[in-house]
């Protein structure tokens, strides 16, 4: 039996077919992911974008990227990975983008996008990293109390070790002069006797 790609034929029910694929793949993720056309309009979303960015279908899909949301997913960094970065290299994985969204906030996304020539269409997926961001600012902001404490108390211990050293001189001193006392004493016996 022949492949449906080449039984039905044509490039619109293979770019159909692919479609559908991918739907069916972004719907069950749990990252939010756009389908894109060659002109950067969206081609679909799945639920968990429009839970995220707190939009609808009706104000996404068939949209160009760069409007949605009242343009406020014109952002250069986005720009320079979709229209730059991405033609070239055809995916990119890790791209951080911050910006404050009109509804959300802001908030930083961690974006992979993927170039599927053969269809003309382009897989962006986006992860909220902000949650992780936050944590990894206060446990750097942390490290750096830490590293700040244990200085201040390396610093106390020095200066107590060094107070030590300084006693544990003078108590090696005064025992050296009181054995030479000793020994002073022990002949001033012997001549006295």
């Amino acid at each position: 039996m022949k492949n449906n790609i080449v039984t039905r034929g044509g490039a619109t029910e293979s770019k159909e077919l692919a479609l559908h694929y991918m739907q069916t793949l972004v719907d069950v993720a749990r990252e939010s992911f756009l389908i894109l056309d060659a002109k950067l309009r969206v081609v679909s979303a799945n639920p968990i974008f429009y839970e995220i960015f707190k939009v609808s279908p009706s104000q996404t899909i068939n949209i160009l990227l760069y409007e949605l949301g009242n343009g406020q997913w014109n952002i250069p960094e986005l720009k320079k990975l979709l229209e730059k970065i991405l033609p070239e290299k055809k995916e990119v994985k890790g791209y951080e983008v911050t910006h404050k969204f009109e509804t959300i906030g802001e908030k930083t996304i961690q974006l992979n996008a993927k170039q599927i020539d053969s269809v003309q269409l382009i897989i962006l997926a986006m992860e909220d990293i902000t949650p992780r961001k936050a944590l990894e600012g206060k446990l750097a902001e942390y490290t750096k109390g830490l590293e700040a404490k244990i200085e201040e108390r390396t610093e106390e211990l020095a200066a107590k070790i060094k107070d030590l050293e300084s006693i544990n001189k003078s108590m090696v001193g005064r025992e050296l002069k009181m054995v030479e006392l000793k020994k002073e004493i022990e002949k001033l016996k012997k001549k006295n006797a």
